[in-house]
Parts: structure tokens; C-alpha cells; sequence
């Protein structure tokens, strides 16, 4: 009997997980109304689970070809030099901003104690690198219908010791990127776009047509499942700055000096040859290190699923937008008979922006209360979400600052944040979502804020 070469057992194996997924995974039942509606969910067929098997097949398991297969393809999307494929967007976060407390950045580098702008309406692991490092972070206000910085406040915000900007782009809504920006070009100040739930939106600055997450020094993404695609856990740091891309890299990678990749030596040809610090002549480059860094990639398997859900990504863009107008539009053909933003306020786009909604947010107007709405909306079975912390500085993990009146700075006062906190929710639009989940929606949504 001949024996199966191991490319034909392989083939086998993966026609028979093809076979599996489209049997058991992607079976699509019609949606029943009042059946449960979650605010985010994965959005995949066979071509995710027989590349996560390929790479599961070869047993690298650490960052490998599709690894380097991803980060090609999403710097080409991006439109970008450099992508760094981490394993989470908390991580993608933290890299981007301890890469600009290195040494190698000179007198622009974050010092402790340095002063970094930003928001509190928003998910706490854009603000927590800073104090974790002891930066201090400077929280402004933010604007409501748009849930995003309040470019207004950022000069008041200024001090001799601000060295960045760093604020995400919420719910896929870009903030206000040509005056942030400019700010930050004015005053020679570091911008970090927090890009987690933007993936895919545009923004138009000076007639030119960006993705956002391209437009500052650094740009961070989420591959959680909820997000606009996934790949499990798993994230990613991109720039245009060689120099801030080899500290990237480094912070990534244990804070390595040596830029070879996992499994290959001497592609400079100086591993033994060169003098670092106090080392001894020739020490090991593979071993010498110029930060106090992390191990922070992902594996070769979530690169692979990554590496599929790319190839979808544009479509799962132009459907989330479709939602959303789908639903804003429902909401706002019901408003001439029940009145509806007489009692809710609805989200609008920033200026110049085409976003790439992550959800749908609605604030409580004066007399209707969420506490109501949402408890409504969940038995009717539609999965609500607040803006992650609403106010970050009212959470625990403050009380410590809070109490000693030390660590950060507010300017002016939170105003609409704390409004965020007690009145807004939303709902999602994920590109698995049908139009009957979407009407149904709309129709509790009215049947809510009517009835309550």
C-alpha cells in the first residue's frame, strides 16, 4: 500500500476541516424576532479555521511566516512602513507608549513625571501605560454627540511638561484629527491614535484621504473578538518612524538591542564584534539589551486566523456602515410621529470622517432615564454596552490618586464625560448582523424610550 506523502496527509486533513466548518460552524439560521442580538460577535468562515490548522500543522507556534505575512499586508492596507503584530491592543498600547520613553529618542522622550493629554470617557488601557510608567496623565472633556476629545481644551490642557497626545477614536467616530494634530505639530508633542475600535475609518485632512491610526507618530489596533476583525487575542503597533518602529520592536521583543528574527542569527554579521555598555568586547548582540521590555507577540496560529480575516476586512467595513445608516435611518423615520431626539440624543460622524462604526451610541435626553432603557432593551434580548469606564478617574483603581489629589490633572471640568458616565449606552452593528436584527432593534429602541 503506498503511504501518503506528508503534503497529501496534510491536504487531507485540511479539506476535512473545511468540510467540518462549513457543516457545523457556518450554519445560518433565519433571525426569529426577540431572539438574542449581542453587541459584537465574530464574523468568519473555513478559510480562518483551515489556516489556524495549516499553522497549527507545522507547530512553530511562536511568530513565524504568517506572522510576517500579516504584518506585511496590514502595513499595506494601513499604507504604512512598519506593522507589529502583538497579542493583545492593551499590549499594542502599552508598546506604543513605552516606545516613546526611550533613550534613543533624546530630549523628546517621556520622563517621569512628563505630562501626556488625554480623555476619561474611554477604555482604561489607553490611559494605564501612563500612570504605570509614572507619566501623568491630563484629562479633557469630551463632546457629545461625537463622544470625542474637545479640541478646544487642549491649549488650556498644555503645561511645560506635555510631551503627548493620546486618545482613541471612539467606537470608530475619528476625533477631530486635522486640529489635533496641528496642536501637536505646533507644540513638537508625540501623537498616539488609539485605533482599537477604528479599524478601516477615514479622515480627509488637507484634500488628502487617511485611515486613521495613520495620520499620528504611532497607531495601535485590537483583534479581540468583538472588534472590526479578530484573530482571538492579538492586536498591532504601526508607524511610519523607522526609529520609533525599532523601539517598538524592541519593547516587544524582552527589550533586545538585536533586531533578528526568532530562529536566524547574525543577519548584521556583528553579533561578536561590537562593544554595549559596560559589556564585555564582543558580547552576544542576541543578548544585549537596550530597554526594560516585554515578551509581547502573538502567535504564528493567531496570525494565521488574522491573515484570513484580512482578506474580508474590506467588506466587513462597508457593512458596518450599512448598519448603522440602516439604523440611524429607522430611528429617524420614526421620529416625526414619536418624536424620538426629543428624548434621545443620536451619534453624529465627526466632521470630514468616514467612520467605521464599532457601535451605535445613544445619550438619555432629560426625562428618560437609562437605568430603564437598557434593562428594557436587554429583556427584549439586545446586548447593551456603556462607554467602558464612562468617567476612569470615578473607578476604583483611582481611589489612591484620587485621595492624595496627585498622579493626574483635569482641566475644566468633565462635564459631558460624567454625563456619558449617568446617561449613554449603545448597541452594536457588527458585520454578522442582518436587517431584520437591525429593524428589531430600532423598534425596541423606540418601543423603549415610548413605553419607559
Amino acid at each position: 500500500m503506498n503511504q501518503k506523502t506528508e503534503q497529501q496527509a496534510k491536504e487531507e486533513i485540511l479539506n476535512l476541516v473545511k468540510d467540518y466548518c462549513d457543516t457545523y460552524h457556518n450554519v445560518k439560521k433565519p433571525y426569529e424576532e426577540g431572539q438574542r442580538i449581542p453587541y459584537a460577535s465574530r464574523v468568519y468562515d473555513s478559510a480562518e479555521m483551515v489556516n489556524l490548522v495549516d499553522s497549527a500543522l507545522e507547530f512553530w507556534l511562536t511568530a513565524g511566516r504568517y506572522t510576517d505575512e500579516f504584518e506585511k499586508k496590514m502595513a499595506e492596507y494601513l499604507g504604512v512602513k512598519y506593522c507589529s503584530l502583538v497579542n493583545s491592543g492593551s499590549s499594542a498600547n502599552l508598546l506604543a507608549f513605552m516606545a516613546l520613553t526611550s533613550p534613543f529618542l533624546g530630549e523628546r522622550a517621556i520622563k517621569r513625571g512628563d505630562e501626556i493629554i488625554t480623555v476619561a470617557a474611554g477604555f482604561p488601557t489607553t490611559v494605564a501605560p501612563m500612570i504605570q510608567y509614572g507619566a501623568v496623565p491630563v484629562f479633557v472633556d469630551v463632546t457629545i454627540p461625537q463622544y470625542n476629545i474637545d479640541v478646544t481644551m487642549l491649549d488650556e490642557a498644555l503645561s511645560e511638561k506635555t510631551k503627548a497626545v493620546m486618545i482613541a477614536h471612539t467606537l470608530g467616530n475619528p476625533f477631530d484629527l486635522k486640529a489635533v494634530s496641528t496642536f501637536c505639530k505646533k507644540h513638537n508633542l508625540w501623537l498616539v491614535e488609539d485605533n482599537c475600535d477604528a479599524l478601516g475609518s477615514e479622515y480627509t485632512i488637507n484634500g488628502t484621504t487617511k485611515l486613521t491610526g495613520t495620520v499620528g507618530d504611532i497607531g495601535t489596533s485590537s483583534f479581540y473578538p468583538p472588534h472590526h476583525m479578530t484573530m482571538g487575542e492579538g492586536g498591532a503597533v504601526y508607524t511610519d518612524n523607522p526609529l520609533l518602529h525599532k523601539c517598538i520592536r524592541s519593547f516587544r521583543d524582552w527589550g533586545r538591542d538585536c533586531v533578528c528574527p526568532s530562529g536566524r542569527d547574525n543577519l548584521c554579521g556583528h553579533r561578536f564584534d561590537r562593544q554595549y555598555g559596560e559589556l564585555p568586547l564582543g558580547y552576544d548582540h542576541k543578548y544585549v539589551y537596550s530597554h526594560f521590555g516585554y515578551n509581547l507577540k502573538a502567535t504564528d496560529m493567531q496570525a494565521a486566523i488574522g491573515c484570513a480575516q484580512l482578506e474580508k476586512f474590506p467588506s466587513f467595513v462597508e457593512r458596518r456602515r450599512y448598519n448603522f445608516d440602516r439604523l440611524k435611518a429607522a430611528l429617524l423615520a420614526a421620529d416625526e410621529t414619536e418624536h424620538i431626539t426629543d428624548k434621545l440624543i443620536l451619534p453624529e460622524a465627526c466632521e470630514d470622517s468616514n467612520p467605521s462604526w464599532f457601535g451605535f451610541m445613544v445619550t438619555c435626553k432629560e426625562g428618560v432615564s437609562r437605568g430603564k432603557v437598557v434593562p428594557y432593551m436587554e429583556t427584549h434580548g439586545i446586548q447593551t454596552r456603556m462607554l467602558f469606564a464612562g468617567n476612569l478617574t470615578k473607578h476604583p483603581c483611582f481611589d489612591e490618586m484620587r485621595a492624595k489629589g496627585e498622579g493626574y490633572r483635569i482641566v475644566g471640568e468633565l462635564t459631558n464625560t460624567d454625563r456619558i458616565m449617568e446617561d449613554t449606552f449603545w448597541i452594536g452593528v457588527y458585520p454578522g448582523m442582518t436587517d431584520e436584527m437591525i429593524d428589531y432593534m430600532a423598534k425596541t429602541l423606540i418601543s423603549a424610550v415610548m413605553q419607559l
